[in-house]
């Protein structure tokens, strides 16, 4: 057996993945562990957690590493200062100490974190992937893909932050780049932090905001903002960014452009031009990688494409790429942002420096399992843990416990579902999830103020059997890590009303526009996941079981926490999040908690627990 750990820390979603053999075995995000969103520090939680998973330790590790280079980075960022000196040097300032202090010498780092669990561990196992390098790999070798080209859009790796690769067997070419400052996913952070929400984080806020606004800047974006080519290839002004140099995203000129201020987030409120701008960013967006697709696909012909980086997380635009139709399918890597890297760190080396030959998945299906690749718990486990947090509940078998959780659904109630392996990425994916019935008017204003304690317009997404996608939505390709947004079907909407028509923003969300009102969009989409028996048997049959009661084969599915906490990990994060909010009932396992049978006590004030994302 021959294993090699990825790691990806000290910028953002630090995380571990190994593989055995080259098959992917275990992945998972160190905020999981730590209970701190985002936590970008050194992932020894992650490490420890798939090492014991594989039932190895770090000395039957052939080689570990890391998603991309710092010595590059630390090179863009010196030539970076050195190029608009004097502007940049508070930023400068602050930023040095930190890579004195750790990045820099990350390798020795490395070395010295990884010798506490093998003290004979050398840096002659430690290897060094490029970002962009790591991105594409994780989105092309675990795709079920022989051949495709592979996009990947984020902030900025070393120096690239878009990059066109070809993948063939084992094999990954990348063919253009574009460098900073220029880049797609700092214009999109950019706009995140100019309508008040945190950048690295806030980004599917922008995008779950558009549909309340009209796109009426769109065009001043691309007149003043964006040099944006027929080819997709693109210039930004950097007259009206700070980010390259400064503390701040954007500057007075951006702000003057637009005719308003940045807006303070958790002070100022979320008006119309805030939605209009998120719309018009959001179009801006959509436009710059339809470009880029088609001119791709003009030039290449091939019919796979492959996508990762933050931006292959703005599911809206993923499903305009697929429905433009110059390729065939589409396939994003679950887990697409920087956690992603730590995967494709490892398959990278696997594959392309190991030159090792790749295995494709069974037709239908991915390497990635359903992105079910962090740690379970056995029912006894489960048991244990919540007997010593004192709480009540009763085990039961699984046909049961599938009956009660699909009859509280259909009665209306909010259920904690915590079964299986949790999910690598930042979608839960019926892992770890709240369900809700879709049918329910006033659902999606019920979770996200009494359980998720957030913005009252985020959206929920729809779980549907896969077999029953094409039913409901409008979408023939499976969509299992909730990444493609498509219409609801038309025989499933409900007619606007003269009123409703004329209503703006917010207003706009009080209008049931389908049969499933909880996860339909104000402009009728949706962001699918569709679940399939063969990666997930027990969500599949919980959403079975609510279709042969309602007839519908959907739920709502979000993620298990409050906002600004991360998916729970373990029963007990389970049960505390459970007790600290309006979830009604919870299936562990085979156990089924009710939320009326336990000890008031234990109810904690979840409002205020976690810093505000």
């Amino acid at each position: 057996m021959t294993y090699v750990l990825g790691i990806s820390a000290l910028y953002h979603d630090s995380a571990a993945a190994l593989l055995r053999n080259g098959a992917v075995l275990a992945a998972a995000q160190e905020e999981r562990f730590t209970r701190k969103k985002h936590d970008s520090g050194y992932p020894e939680r992650s490490i420890e957690f798939v090492l014991q998973h594989a039932g190895i330790v770090l000395a039957d590790v052939e080689t570990v590493v890391f998603y991309d280079k710092p010595f590059l980075k630390f090179e863009r960022l010196l030539e970076t200062y050195v190029a608009t000196a004097p502007f940049g040097f508070p930023s400068f300032q602050k930023a040095m100490p930190i890579w004195l202090r750790e990045k820099l010498f990350l390798k020795s780092f490395l070395v010295d974190r990884l010798k506490e669990l093998d003290p004979r561990f050398t840096s002659a196992r430690l290897k060094f992937s490029e970002h962009h390098v790591s991105h594409a790999a994780s989105a092309f070798f675990p795709s079920p893909f022989e051949e495709a080209l592979v996009l990947t859009i984020d902030g900025a790796g070393e120096w690239t932050t878009t990059a066109l690769s070809h993948g063939k067997g084992n094999t990954l070419e990348i063919l253009k780049e574009i460098h900073f400052p220029h880049s797609l996913g700092l214009l999109y952070s950019a706009f995140t932090y100019y309508t008040g929400f945190r950048v690295n984080s806030g980004e599917y806020k922008l995008m779950g905001l558009a549909p309340y606004g009209e796109p009426k800047y769109a065009q001043t974006i691309l007149d003043n903002v964006i040099d944006l080519k027929e080819d997709g290839s693109f210039r930004l002004n950097q007259s009206y960014f700070s980010y390259a140099t400064g503390l701040r995203m954007v500057n007075g000129k951006f702000c003057k452009l637009f005719g308003e201020p940045v807006r303070l987030p958790e002070r100022d409120p979320i008006t119309q031009f805030h939605m209009d701008i998120a719309a018009s960013i959001q179009a801006v967006t959509e436009e710059c990688v339809l470009r880029m697709t088609r001119a791709a696909h003009a030039e290449y012909a091939l019919d796979n494409l492959c996508l990762a980086g933050g931006v292959a997380l703005n599911c809206v635009a993923n499903g305009k790429i697929l429905r433009d139709g110059r390729f065939k399918s589409v396939w994003v890597q679950p887990a697409a942002g920087d956690a992603g890297g730590a995967l494709g760190a490892a398959q990278a080396y696997w594959h392309c420096e190991m030159n090792k030959p790749r295995r494709l998945p069974k037709a239908n299906t991915d390497a990635m399992q359903g992105a079910y690749l962090g740690p379970s718990f056995d029912n006894d486990q489960i048991a244990r843990q919540l007997s010593r947090l004192g709480a009540q509940f009763e085990r039961l078998t699984t046909d049961d416990m599938l009956n009660r959780t699909a009859k509280a659904l259909v009665d209306g109630k909010a259920v904690g579902w915590f079964q299986g392996r949790m999910e690598f990425g930042p979608r839960a994916l019926g892992g770890r999830s709240i369900l809700a019935d879709p049918r329910s008017e006033k659902m999606q204003k019920l979770l996200n103020l009494k359980v998720k304690y957030r913005e009252s317009f985020r959206p929920f997404a729809p779980s549907v059997l896969a077999e029953k996608v094409h039913e409901w939505f409008e979408l023939e390709e499976p969509s299992p890590y909730m990444l493609i947004v498509a219409d609801v079907r038309p025989e499933h909407r409900r007619r606007m009303s003269d009123a409703d028509e004329r209503l703006f923003g917010i207003d706009k969300l009080n209008v049931p526009r389908s049969s499933i009102p909880a996860v339909t969009h104000v402009d009728y989409s949706a962001r699918v996941q569709t679940v399939h028996s063969e990666t997930n048997p027990l969500y599949h049959a919980l959403i079975s079981r609510f279709e042969a009661a309602t007839g519908c084969p959907v739920l709502v599915n979000t993620s298990f926490n409050v906002r600004g906490e991360p998916i729970v990990c373990t029963p007990e994060d389970a049960f505390r999040c459970f007790m600290g909010t309006e979830i009604e009932v919870l299936a562990i396992g085979d156990c089924v908690l009710v939320k009326e049978d336990q000890n008031a006590a234990l109810k904690e004030n979840y409002t205020e627990k976690y810093e505000l994302d």
